[in-house]
């Protein structure tokens, strides 16, 4: 009986030891994997630390989400479709067919661009024929889709500068942006977020289609402290709008209200903007900088717009705010979308020049995003 106990004794310190051993063997927890992972890595430009929300579930801080070396614009993007008209849903695909089907790139790039007269005012009418489409100087070797799209839902981040330079204005501009999302989100269909941004970016409400939260969202921002307008950008693009999955086409936007003005971030304007590509996120600024005369800011917000086929605003006085709003939502609702086969089309991650223009009527200007970045394989 002595042996028999021994021999238990020592199979229960045996057990304990491996069990001791196998705790230690774990992989650290996904935080801790992710720090690592970066670590080992070439530092990516460094993400935007939004500051803790009074709504903990709305703002997720940045760093818990590592940005990828090399972020896939969705502008050529890996298609769901498996060809012969297959989709990754279909149940009646069959079992041995290889899973890379579901992500080989298809090489399709979609714009959604904007048609005005000399007068501004908007062209919806225009057939596939009235324009010339070069990708990389070189005519597209197919298009796809072309259409007038009035309805496509809208995914939109609203930027709203808190920093102090802005404070005299700040209630007036809230309730513009209030109004504004009150009128362009619908039920079911659209969804937007709310930022406001001074030394960090601060999620007061996250994606949701309740017109209710949003201005919510935009109640509880507070004036203070300077301005991290780049990190703002580059965080709501990488983090919110090009992590947001949708099964049908959307229009991404930002609207951006601030001066221009940028003394705290730890990003470019440049990897903002280049960000913003990526994300394929039209900028809509509105410059809070009435002083009649043009600043430095209202440049950068000229350059950001410009970039990504959006428009910028220049109020002449704080009421012409919410007019600008106003327009912004008439344009997301008059804009058409292009989807075409690039020629010569190569997975190196280069930057691709678009330019669209109409032919035959040199009196319209067409306003798109200047290019994408093709992925890297």
């Amino acid at each position: 009986m002595r042996i028999s106990f021994a021999i238990i004794f020592v199979f229960m310190l045996t057990s304990v030891s491996a069990v001791a051993q196998s705790s230690s063997d774990l992989p650290s927890a996904p935080s801790a994997v992710v720090q690592q992972q970066q670590q080992k890595q070439a530092p990516p430009p460094p993400p935007v630390a939004p500051k803790e929300s009074p709504q903990p579930a709305a703002a997720q801080p940045a760093q818990a989400q590592p940005a990828p070396a090399q972020a896939d614009p969705k502008s050529a993007s890996a298609s769901s479709s498996v060809p012969g008209g297959a989709t990754a849903n279909d149940n009646d695909a069959p079992d041995n067919e290889p899973l890379t089907t579901f992500v080989v790139g298809v090489n399709e790039v979609n714009v959604v661009f904007t048609v005005t007269d000399k007068r501004g005012r908007f062209v919806k009418d225009l057939k596939q024929n009235d324009f010339r489409v070069l990708d990389d100087s070189r005519p597209p070797e197919a298009i796809r889709r072309f259409g007038s799209e009035t309805n496509l839902p809208l995914r939109v981040g609203l930027l709203v500068d808190a920093s102090n330079s802005i404070r005299d204005r700040f209630r007036f501009e809230q309730d513009a942006a209030i109004e504004f999302l009150n009128q362009i989100v619908r039920a079911k269909s659209d969804k937007a977020f709310v930022i406001g941004f001074d030394t960090t970016a601060e999620v007061t409400q996250d994606f949701t289609d309740s017109t209710e939260k949003l201005s919510r969202g935009v109640r509880l921002l507070r004036p203070g402290g300077g301005t991290a307008l780049y990190d703002a950008i580059y965080f709501a693009c990488r983090d919110k709008l090009m992590k947001e999955k949708d099964t049908v086409a959307t229009r991404k936007a930002i609207i951006l209200l601030t001066d221009g003005e940028d003394n705290q971030s730890r990003v470019t304007r440049e990897e903002a903007i280049e960000m913003a590509q990526r994300a394929e996120v039209v900028i809509y600024p509105i410059s809070t900088n009435i002083s009649g005369m043009k600043l430095k800011g209202d440049k950068v917000l000229e350059r950001m717009a410009d970039a990504t086929g959006g428009r910028a605003f220049f109020p002449f006085k704080i009421e012409d705010v919410a007019n600008a709003f106003s327009e912004i939502q008439d344009e997301l609702r008059s804009q058409y979308l292009l989807s075409y086969k690039p020629a010569d089309f190569k997975s190196d991650g280069r930057y691709r020049s678009i330019d669209i223009v109409a032919q035959n009527q040199k009196n319209l200007k067409v306003r798109a995003r200047k290019g994408y970045y093709a992925p890297r394989q």
